[in-house]
């Protein structure tokens, strides 16, 4: 495992809402296929699936949240060596790490870093984004500036999409969703536009950016005291689950043929290149975020 035992992990960064019920049912619209290929397309890293599933929460069931914790990750996740025998452990790690590079990047660039908190639940939960189910895959909410995770999601990955799994999977996942907070910070999710689709459109560089991103965090990751450098192994794991989550291979899995008009993430070949130009610079400047220079 890729953890210095030494390192002092920060949980106060991690929110454990695992064990949690929320009360709420939800109606869908637009069912058959489409709502199919709609729900899968929310498992490609990024997505906020309360507005791709125009998805609205009726109190029918019983209100509030009946909440029995997991693990305190407070008195359980407390050094690396603890990130090297717990899953969620790991996840503190490797946020306390990402978020330690990102502040010190900032500050070199004479700008501002905001924390941003990662939400762990199990099934479902609540955010400022809207309703938030374990099927819909991680995603950063820009409302809360929060990552909400449900550790499942690295099964699903395995299971029906074929990657090779890992530890260093995981950090992709997490890398790649703070690569959104970097761009939240820097106004590029402002500046967007619309919900456009296909190869060259706004919403594929934005998520080919965030993959870029992790990239460059994950050629720095050794240098932030929480890890040792990456082995080649492990960045094998990040840009193999990069590439199981292209929407050429989605579409495959899902509908049987691939329709690159409505790609909003990219193909298995665009993901993995835009990691591997993180990964090979370690520049931010690589990945084309305005508003920095060297």
């Amino acid at each position: 495992m890729p953890f210095n035992e030494k390192a002092r992990l920060d949980p106060s960064q991690v929110q454990d809402r695992r064990g949690s019920r929320v009360g709420r049912t939800a109606a869908f619209g637009g069912g058959g296929l489409g709502l199919i290929i709609i729900v899968v397309i929310a498992l490609l890293l990024g997505a906020n699936p309360s507005q791709l599933l125009g998805l609205v929460g009726n109190d029918l069931s019983s209100p509030g949240q009946n909440v029995s914790q997991v693990s305190d990750l407070q008195t359980a996740c407390q050094t690396g060596a603890d990130a090297n025998t717990r899953e969620d452990c790991r996840i503190v790690g490797y946020v306390n790490s990402i978020q330690d590079y990102w502040d010190t990047t900032f500050t070199n660039y004479g700008e501002q870093y905001t924390s941003a908190q990662t939400v762990l639940f199990s099934g479902s939960t609540q955010g400022a984004c809207g309703y938030a189910s374990g099927a819909s895959g991680p995603f950063y909410c820009p409302t809360d500036q929060m990552v909400y995770l449900d550790l499942t999601f690295f099964d699903e990955l395995q299971t029906r999409f074929g990657a090779q799994g890992g530890p260093f999977a995981e950090a992709y996942v997490l890398a790649h969703e703070y690569g959104h907070h970097v761009q939240d910070l820097l106004g590029v999710l402002d500046s967007s536009g619309g919900s456009d689709s296909g190869p060259q459109s706004m919403s594929v560089f934005i998520e080919l950016q965030a993959d870029c991103l992790a990239g460059v965090w994950t050629a720095h990751a050794a240098e932030t005291g929480y890890l040792v450098a990456p082995t080649s192994e492990e960045i094998a794991q990040s840009l193999d689950a990069a590439a199981s989550v292209g929407d050429d291979r989605i579409q495959r899995e899902t509908q049987g043929y691939v329709s690159p008009e409505s790609w909003t993430h990219g193909s298995a070949e665009q993901r993995q290149a835009a990691l591997e130009d993180g990964l090979q610079s370690g520049d931010i400047n690589s990945c084309e975020t305005p508003g920095w220079t060297n």
